[in-house]
């Protein structure tokens, strides 16, 4: 028996492409899911090599893919995640960045090859759900792009029917932008254009599943502290006041293949 088919609980493995990534896209659906009596396995497709990093915020020979590393795995704990597999690819960094060049990043990574890596997991944990990324990667990242293909792709291989992209909601998010001018929380000048926004996320008619994730925000807020190479207290992911946070993190948005049109879901481990 499969470690997703024992009695009353499935296996959700969520998918990303660097550390960090898990806490700010699926963080509450991985802790509702392991309240509710789930396994859940995350697997990261690179280390985080190309992140940026305050100076002198490593120890003196401190490589920043280790300790990015280790900052997943302290996020996995507090999430109650049993599993965290890297695959091993390097960071490509931002789209067009040289690094994207690099044969051993992911980015130029062989979608079969990756695929199967995957597969395996998904196979040895018999999982029933799988979460990956939007096809634009939320915001065009090389890495999160890569995540689709490889992940969709990986399903296919390892029969998993049940697979959710994670994504943003384009008109939520500016809905909140806008929210926060009226009652002069946010300068009108410092709104982002709409050209800014425009390939962020995807459009509300195309989301097929939203996921209430306000009971498990203060677990949220806890894994993007346990990132602090990249996340800072003084960002605003952590800076922002609680209603804003839950305005902003209290969703997580999905697409699911073949559901729809409209929002149909609100629990990607709903039956099982």
């Amino acid at each position: 028996m499969g470690r997703g088919s024992v009695a009353g609980m499935a296996t959700l493995v969520t998918f990303h492409a660097h550390p960090d990534d898990e806490c700010i896209r699926t963080a509450g659906v991985m802790r509702k899911a392991v309240e509710d009596g789930h396994r859940v396995v995350l697997v990261v497709a690179t280390r985080g090599e190309v992140g940026e990093v305050p100076e002198g915020f490593l120890e003196p020979g401190e490589d920043l893919g280790d300790r990015r590393v280790r900052e997943a795995q302290a996020s996995a704990e507090i999430i109650g995640v049993k599993r965290v597999e890297f695959l091993g690819y390097r960071d490509s960094g931002m789209m067009g960045e040289p690094t994207n060049d690099d044969p051993k990043c992911f980015w130029q990574a062989d979608v079969e090859e990756a695929a199967r890596q995957l597969a395996e997991i998904l196979r040895d944990e018999s999982a029933e759900v799988l979460t990956v990324y939007d096809d634009n990667g939320d915001y065009g990242h090389p890495d999160h792009i890569q995540v689709h293909r490889v992940g969709l792709r990986a399903a296919e291989l390892a029969g998993v029917s049940r697979v959710f992209q994670a994504t943003f909601n384009r008109e939520h998010m500016r809905r909140g932008f806008e929210a926060a001018v009226a009652e002069g929380k946010i300068d009108p000048e410092s709104l982002p254009k709409p050209d800014e926004t425009a390939e962020f996320g995807k459009p509300e008619a195309e989301i097929t599943a939203a996921i209430d994730v306000r009971p498990y925000l203060e677990t949220k807020r806890a894994t993007m502290r346990a990132h602090p190479s990249q996340i800072s207290e003084e960002e605003f992911f952590l800076a922002m006041p609680d209603e804003w946070f839950e305005s902003a993190f209290g969703t997580e948005w999905f697409i699911r293949a073949g559901q729809g049109p409209g929002i149909t879901e609100t629990d990607l481990m709903a039956g099982l």
